[in-house]
């Protein structure tokens, strides 16, 4: 008798487990924040793990190192500068000692950990962002561009921010006519999708504040979306069906007008938080008030989302952080790692893919992000483009030390006293609103890029400075002439009375 072939498919993430840590491991006695904002509360990085918590007269969030286990004190330092509640921390991913947060305060905060986790309250902020007018609950650092940060607030407004300067480099008023629910960045960093209360996904090139693509009822039930770029460019979104049934679909970004793929799971009200690993292809869902997380893997072959698993526990998740590849213990073939927020407790949970062997697992394990970016923010604005640059995790990660400063527009954050690159050298002040991201491709300060990374790389190269400084005038002249351009133009529509 011929056995059908394609019956049992083929994966190496087919038997794929999860594991919750021993009691012992878990962090007790944490506040969890009670704010109703449908985000995941936590964030995670080989260092650390960030928790929003409940603060009294403010908001705060705890920062802690990734090896901290049993009960956390009430009085441990957190970080709380915020005047409300935080609804979203993100750590940077070229640099795990700094996070932004978000707050209903209307303002986004960038925050210095030092090694080792906090050892008394932090309420200076290294950078306060001041531009949205409403509550702000999205964050997304550009995944390749150093220093460059989204955010989306409740006013419906994206901004994207240089944050080595503080300065507001492309601002989008009218893309969006309702609450933005998700956004994130493609593997490049070149274009975001969004998902948006009007039903829509939208494909948005923010350089030059255009929408290029919109797929209206993406998923048409009244529940929140989601939406992640893969590696691929595909975009997998969660939502709801008109019978309130949650799903997941996947998108060609080529053509919107149909699903690659639809997945209809359960009649559950709980808005479904994709977590996304680009190394294998895999996706977590974790349903806000769920006790399970679903696992699947995506590929090039029909029906292309393909179910692997499920982790069931007896205790609902309020939220759940996502840790790095950076982090995993590559020695257990763990390939993935969350933190499930319970009212008081956060549960380690491992994902796990059982081998004999106590040899490098190198197909579990290909290259992945590093913490050195590809482009310098001014590179990025100037409409370069470029994939991560990846690291080996053979033998497990260990983070060099820092090649280019972080938030180096900022003096007081280089404790190193590295005074050379803390002058503001190579930001480029384009904020502007009005100029929408046209004629970007006109300034041209990125063709030095390779050169001056490298030198960057070579800390006893004075030449770097200088080339770096030489190439943000450049960018500033030519940003200041668009604006003055810009300018003339509102100055002549003005005398002609049209405004």
């Amino acid at each position: 008798m011929s056995i059908r072939r394609g019956v049992v498919r083929q994966s190496k993430f087919r038997h794929v487990f999860a594991q919750a840590w021993k009691a012992e491991h878990c962090l007790d006695d944490v506040r969890i924040t009670r704010v109703t904002w449908e985000g995941p509360l936590c964030a995670a990085n080989p260092k650390f793990i960030a928790i929003i918590v409940e603060a009294g007269g403010g908001g705060a969030f705890l920062v802690l190192p990734l090896s901290k286990s049993g009960r956390v004190d009430q009085s441990t330092p957190s970080v709380c500068g915020h005047a409300a509640p935080v609804l979203d921390v993100q750590w940077c991913p070229h640099d795990d000692n700094v996070i932004a947060s978000a707050s209903e305060d209307c303002t986004i905060k960038i925050w210095q950990i030092p090694d080792g986790g906090l050892t008394e309250p932090l309420s200076d902020a290294s950078v306060t962002l001041e531009g949205h007018s409403k509550r702000v609950g999205i964050l997304a650092w550009h995944p390749t561009a150093l220093n460059i940060l989204l955010t989306a607030g409740c006013d419906n407004v994206v901004c994207v921010w240089d944050v080595g300067t503080g300065e507001l480099v492309y601002e989008l008023r009218d893309a969006h006519p309702d609450l933005i629910y998700s956004v994130s960045w493609n593997r490049e960093g070149s274009v975001v999708c969004t998902t948006c209360r009007d039903k829509a996904l939208r494909i948005i090139d923010p350089r030059r504040g255009t929408v290029l693509k919109v797929r209206d009822k993406a998923h048409e039930g009244t529940r929140p979306m989601r939406a992640v770029f893969l590696a691929d460019g595909k975009i997998l979104t969660t939502g709801f069906s008109r019978m309130s049934e949650r799903q997941l679909a996947l998108w060609d970004t080529s053509d919107l007008s149909e699903p690659m793929a639809v997945q209809e799971m359960d009649t559950s009200n709980g808005v479904l938080l994709p977590f996304y690993d680009p190394d294998t292809n895999m996706v977590y869902l974790c349903g806000k008030g769920d006790c399970t997380i679903r696992y699947f893997e995506v590929t090039d072959e029909s029906p292309y989302v393909h179910f692997l698993s499920l982790y069931s526990s007896k205790e609902p998740q309020r939220g759940a952080g996502f840790l790095s590849k950076r982090g995993v213990d590559v020695n257990k073939c763990e390939i993935a790692r969350f933190f499930k927020l319970h009212e008081r407790k956060v549960e380690p949970i491992s994902m796990t893919v059982p081998r004999k062997s106590d040899l490098f697992q190198g197909d579990l394990y290909p290259d992945t992000a590093g913490l050195e970016p590809s482009l310098l923010a001014e590179d990025w604005i100037a409409g370069q483009d470029a994939p991560p640059v990846l690291v080996s995790l053979s033998g497990g990660y260990t983070a060099p030390p820092s090649k280019c400063n972080t938030l180096r527009g900022r003096p007081k954050l280089l404790p190193q006293g590295d005074s050379a690159n803390s002058t503001g050298t190579g930001q480029t002040n384009v904020t502007s609103r009005e100029t929408g991201g046209e004629g970007m491709e006109q300034v041209d300060v990125g063709r030095e890029t390779e050169g001056t990374m490298e030198r960057c790389r070579r800390e006893d190269d004075p030449l770097a400075d200088i080339l770096t400084e030489i190439r943000a005038l450049r960018a500033l002249v030519l940003a200041q002439g668009h604006r003055i351009d810009i300018l003339e133009r509102q100055v002549a529509r003005i005398d002609d009375g049209d405004v």
